[in-house]
């Protein structure tokens, strides 16, 4: 521990935003440079506490206190070796990732938590510019073939870690570049891509073959992938997404969040001049109260939508926490999100009944206000009498998240066993029922966070080198849980 009395010396301090004025005129991330003095300070008080809980808090075991520690002291190189450590991307949880961990720091019984999240993507950031980044290819290769159906956070982390055991890995991407929602889901002003593609080039240098626009199942036979390696590591997420079947469903200018959020990813890498779902000049409402309601917030924005509204059906949350959520608990606070300061209107307890519309054409929503109710432990959502109210609009995304992984020729011609909630089943080894055959991420999870992901990613890897190797050096973070029900 740095400085003994630094969490008495300083308070809590995050980097500032860019002035919404001016972010929402560029698709860049919103964040001010930190200052390495005041980093310093916010690292300091770390206070190395007996039972460190933030290392159990997040799903990845980072060796939260040690980094802290070593910014604090200014070897950043170490801090950096210590944070890859347990987190093949940092880069990537350090700007996408709600940070369990410091919900779970022990300052935060009173005070607030220490700024984790700022020092992480600090150490990896500075880690990149110094050049202390570098490929890790194996020393010896085992000559055994692994494919990973998949590119996101999970089956990059299994990726990585299983060509770096040596094995021949190939990741198959059904879309046309590399990353999976990371890529496509998540836009630029919450984590520009070149995090991701300089991430992509070292794992590229270390031997890792990616092949996009490849369905399994489809372009390639799940006879041939069977037969082409000698394990299969399952990483396609959960994008099966939460539709609302309401009368007016069908009208034009009702879509998936993930219909449209991608079209912004592809403006930003020049496949494109115009989005063709655009909110530029509309009246848009967002249904779904998360991130990815966020996201779609924060699109709509730098589009020029002439106004907006988020609906949660759930009702607004406190500023503090209740005597119901003490500490370590989760918060369930009020948050304002860097879209949310840029204007549009939230809605809390709220319902949509109804998509209004002319010759097809969607022109405004029918809503009424809910109450919550509780019968026998279950929650439910009561009409409250004369709440009615039409809302404007001629463009409605649903962000409601999603119900498990896509269910088809890749499943089906697998033969893998799924669980009572439609997730690929698994064993405590990450395996399904196919011999040979893995699953991690949210496809075995159900939907969840990306520190989960990479986690899953990590421990997958070594239970499918100890298969193939009947040993392994690669760590285990997690053994498979399932997420609790959305």
């Amino acid at each position: 521990m740095g400085d003994p009395r630094g969490f008495l010396k300083h308070d809590r301090l995050l980097p500032e935003r860019r002035p919404v004025p001016v972010r929402l005129r560029d698709w860049r991330e919103v964040y001010e440079p930190f200052p390495e003095d005041e980093l310093r300070k916010q690292a300091s008080r770390c206070m190395d506490c007996g039972i460190p809980f933030c290392n159990d808090g997040c799903p990845l075991g980072n060796l939260i206190p040690d980094w802290n520690d070593l910014v604090h002291r200014e070897h950043w190189r170490e801090a950096s070796e210590r944070l890859h450590a347990t987190n093949n991307f940092p880069e990537f949880t350090g700007r996408l990732c709600p940070a369990p961990c410091e919900t779970a720091c022990v300052l935060g019984i009173n005070e607030a938590p220490v700024a984790i999240k700022q020092v992480e993507v600090s150490i990896v950031d500075r880690a990149w510019e110094e050049g202390w980044i570098l490929p890790q290819p194996p020393q010896e290769r085992t000559g055994r073939r692994v494919s990973v159906i998949g590119s996101g956070p999970a089956g990059l982390a299994a990726a990585q870690q299983l060509t770096r055991a040596g094995h021949d890995v190939v990741v198959f991407e059904r879309s046309d570049r590399i990353g999976g929602l990371l890529r496509y889901g998540i836009p630029e002003f919450k984590m520009e891509k070149r995090h991701l593609d300089r991430r992509l080039a070292q794992m590229e240098a270390e031997g890792t073959e990616f092949r996009t626009n490849v369905e399994v199942g489809a372009d390639l036979s799940v006879g041939d992938l069977r037969s082409d390696y000698d394990a299969v590591v399952l990483a396609c997420g959960a994008t099966r997404w939460r539709d609302l079947p309401i009368p007016g469903c069908e009208l034009d200018g009702v879509h998936q969040a993930m219909e449209y959020l991608p079209w912004g990813n592809r403006l930003q890498e020049g496949d494109i001049d115009r989005s063709p779902i655009d909110a530029s000049g509309r009246h848009v409402v967002i249904i779904g109260g998360g991130d990815t309601g966020a996201d779609c917030l924060g699109t709509a924005h730098r589009q020029g939508a002439a106004s907006i509204h988020q609906f949660e059906i759930m009702p607004r949350p406190s500023d503090d926490r209740t005597d119901a959520n003490p500490w370590p608990t989760w918060p369930m606070l009020y948050r304002v999100s860097s879209a949310h300061e840029e204007g549009g209107e939230r809605v809390f307890a709220i319902n949509t009944a109804e998509f209004l519309g002319e010759d097809g054409h969607l022109t405004g929503l029918r809503t009424h206000r809910v109450e919550q109710a509780f019968t026998d432990g279950r929650m439910s959502f009561e009409p409250v009498e004369g709440s009615e109210e039409v809302f404007r609009a001629d463009l409605v995304l649903l962000a409601m998240g999603f119900t498990g992984p896509e269910q088809g020729a890749l499943t089906e011609g697998l033969g893998v066993d799924l669980d009572a909630r439609g997730n690929v089943a698994r064993d405590a080894a990450y395996a399904t029922n196919v011999e040979g055959v893995y699953v991690c991420g949210d496809m075995g999870r159900g939907q969840s966070l990306i520190v989960w992901a990479i986690a899953e990613g990590r421990s997958c890897a070594a239970a499918v080198d100890q298969h193939l190797m009947g040993s392994t050096h690669l760590p285990s973070p997690i053994a498979p849980t399932a997420a609790p029900l959305l």
